[in-house]
């Protein structure tokens, strides 16, 4: 039933009447009643919430405050009621039927609130997969696979000889050395080894431009690797991920190195499974905590490829190419000091060599030594920035001998 509109005598006179009894919640809500009839809806909130203060269980002051507050609504409520008050047309077979509105439009309004208490969390942002890669996939690297397998592999394949020697599984193993030499796949190898999956993250997986963020991805990261395990857990490019606190003053960075610091300490056998493998080109940029004992306390020097690993890198890079008399043997010994990944650039070139050839000849030709003569010519080693400043920190900033393998591979390229 709508309340006709009143006129302000009235209205004053009720006002008067609550502030002589401003207990008397059926007056407050009596007078609610006329402030929302004559369109002054924030006036009728006022008296509600008033009434409702007094008797918070007051049903009819809750509708009152509800249609006050949804004054659209109110509008639709009167409009409904005034039609059936007055007998008017509204009802008959024209009449718009709100009922089968609100069916019609189902879920597709979605509801103002939810509960997601138990709401299913969402997967990890982070794949975790086998490598079906193995050692004796990795062509050459000899003293780097001996060294990997003494520092790491050994220990953990061998449980009773630990346990003998009281060998502890805490503490990581770091691979630094020039770019494109392989290092990734050494980690890949390591996880095939042990016959775990393996979690590779860079740094663009893990940095986010929001406060906190960057340091929960971290704690997502190693959750994920903890749930996997037996996991390896191979952090690309660690300087960018743990550089030097003393190097920055973003306050983001350095909370980023605390959070790594903290999941690698673990805490009891949380990381018991999770092998942590990182990877450098500049370990000197790397922060020192982050090599402390317990943490990625070994390192291995991952060097260019030798003789035999950079034949094997161009016979897989040729496997499914047409060739013709070539000598990988020759082409190994003509790229001493090239990384693996500027053999693959090699290889690549040469065929484009041929490629374009074929293009302005009209005849398809394979791919031939003076093929890879040409791309020779062009293609120079990567890693003669690095050297240079890896020279200076190996010869020149090497106190505690961390260096000393790095010292002496320059020495017997004659670079120090």
């Amino acid at each position: 039933m709508i309340l006709p509109v009143p006129d302000d005598a009235l209205i004053s006179s009720l006002v008067a009447a609550v502030e002589a009894s401003p207990q008397d919640v059926p007056l407050r809500v009596h007078l609610a009643e006329l402030l929302l009839a004559g369109g002054r809806h924030d006036e009728a909130v006022q008296q509600a919430a008033a009434a409702l203060g007094v008797d918070p269980t007051s049903t009819a002051a809750r509708e009152v405050m509800q249609r006050a507050m949804s004054p659209g609504r109110a509008a639709v409520e009167a409009v409904e009621e005034s039609a059936d008050d007055e007998d008017v047309e509204g009802t008959g077979p024209d009449a718009f039927d709100w009922s089968h509105a609100e069916t019609e439009l189902g879920d597709a309004a979605p509801p103002m609130f939810v509960d997601d208490a138990n709401a299913v969390p969402d997967e990890s942002a982070y794949d975790v997969s086998r490598t079906g890669v193995r050692l004796a996939d990795v062509g050459g690297l000899k003293q780097v696979k001996a060294r990997l397998n003494a520092s790491f592999l050994a220990p953990l394949n061998n449980p009773q000889l630990r346990q003998l020697y009281g060998k502890s599984l805490r503490g990581g193993l770091l691979l630094y050395g020039p770019p494109g030499c392989g290092k990734t796949f050494l980690a890949k190898a390591v996880a095939g080894e042990l016959q775990a999956q393996f979690l590779h993250v860079s740094v663009a997986d893990v940095f986010d431009m929001y406060i906190g963020n960057t340091e929960r991805n971290i704690h997502e990261l190693f959750e994920t690797a903890r749930a996997s395990a037996p996991c390896v857990l191979f952090l690309d490019e660690l300087d960018a991920l743990g550089v030097k606190r003393t190097l920055t003053r973003n306050s983001g960075t350095r909370t980023s190195v605390n959070q790594l610091l903290t999941e690698l300490d673990g805490i009891g056998s949380e990381n018991e499974g999770v092998y942590v493998l990182a990877a450098t080109n500049h370990p000197w940029d790397v922060d020192p905590a982050l090599r402390r004992p317990g943490r990625l306390d070994r390192m291995l020097l991952v060097l260019p490829p030798d003789a035999e690993a950079r034949e094997a890198i161009f016979r897989t890079h040729l496997r499914d190419r047409p060739i013709a008399a070539i000598d990988t043997k020759k082409l190994a010994k003509r790229t001493d000091g090239y990384s693996g990944a500027d053999i693959a650039h090699i290889v690549d070139s040469a065929s484009e060599v041929a490629l374009l050839d074929s293009v302005s000849s009209g005849v398809p030709r394979l791919i031939t030594m003076d093929d890879f003569d040409t791309a020779l010519r062009e293609i120079r080693p990567s890693i003669a920035a690095w050297m240079d400043t890896a020279r200076n920190v190996a010869l020149f900033a090497n106190p505690s001998g961390e260096y000393d393998d790095l010292a002496t591979y320059i020495r017997k390229r004659g670079r120090g």
